[in-house]
């Protein structure tokens, strides 16, 4: 049994949901996002909440259950509050700017980075070695995120590279005489 499932995505006043069948629609105050529930799950939106059950008791239907429930609240709090992610650069010389719909990075490569934003993403750098991306859809967010880190990852010496705020590199220690 889900215990993710279990519990009903309460729906918050300002944002309008509906059920049109297998697809979940949700409109708030920062826009609109739907999502398709897979056919083993059905989904039914009553007393101001929306309620995924299993329809039989296979592996796949449980699955798929606590999965749906997760993409619908993420809908919730998508279009209510969005989703953000922060990025933290370290190193001598390594910064990023936003210039038009495209993120110039400097990582210490003979050349710099341009990242295209994509749609529906805000970036912004409120320093330049922080970075925050922003937007509605929290799977895209979280994409764009890992994206920018790819360009140039921690390492694990002196910890150089585009991190997660907040995030634990684990260091080593360096060569000895």
């Amino acid at each position: 049994m889900s215990r993710v499932g279990k519990k009903p995505v309460p729906v918050p006043s300002g944002v309008t949901a509906t059920v049109d069948g297998q697809m979940v629609k949700m409109k708030g105050s920062k826009g609109e996002l739907s999502f398709l529930v897979p056919e083993e799950v059905s989904v039914v939106l009553q007393d101001g909440a929306v309620t995924v059950t299993p329809r039989d008791q296979s592996k796949i239907a449980r699955a798929k259950w606590g999965l749906s429930r997760a993409q619908v609240a993420n809908l919730v709090q998508g279009v209510a509050n969005g989703f953000e992610k922060r990025l933290e650069i370290n190193g001598v010389g390594y910064k990023a700017a936003v210039a038009g719909k495209v993120l110039k990075l400097s990582l210490g490569y003979s050349h710099d980075i341009d990242y295209e934003i994509p749609a529906g993403i805000t970036i912004v750098t409120p320093k330049p070695t922080e970075v925050v991306v922003s937007g509605i859809d929290k799977q895209k967010v979280g994409q764009v995120a890992a994206e920018i880190r790819e360009y140039r990852g921690p390492e694990p010496y002196k910890g150089k590279g585009v991190k997660y705020a907040g995030e634990f590199i684990f260091r080593k220690e360096g060569k000895k005489k």
